[in-house]
């Protein structure tokens, strides 16, 4: 994994967290595994979803009681994202704050970075 020593790839904010632990107490889940693959109109998209065990590979983060694992061929893609997690009148999600990102679609699902 691309690392700084003692300082995690990618952080939660109090809410992600909070979220992350809740759908991995209710599912019986390991945790939430993200990763990007190729699509959308920006040319790359962000994946996430529960698993029950970590494959051998994967970079684990854990936070608050709440564990992220990241696919292996992400850790470049994500080294110092941050993960929030917003509730609001109209719609719900996690949003990636990813200093990695050069370009993004207006809908906010498709990323694009330097070089891809």
């Amino acid at each position: 994994m691309f690392a700084i020593p003692g300082k995690p790839p990618v952080t939660m904010t109090s809410a992600a967290a909070a979220q992350i632990r809740t759908l991995m107490q209710s599912g019986n889940k390991a945790g939430l595994k993200i990763g990007v693959k190729k699509g959308g109109c920006a040319g790359m998209e962000y994946t996430m979803d529960y698993v029950e065990t970590a494959e051998a590979h994967d970079e684990v983060v854990e936070q608050d009681g709440a564990r992220i694992l990241i696919a292996p061929m992400a850790q470049m893609f994500l080294f110092g994202t941050e993960i929030d997690y917003y509730d609001s009148l109209l719609e719900s999600g996690f949003r990636f704050n990813n200093p990695n990102v050069t370009e993004a679609c207006g809908c906010g699902e498709s990323i694009k970075f330097e070089g891809m």
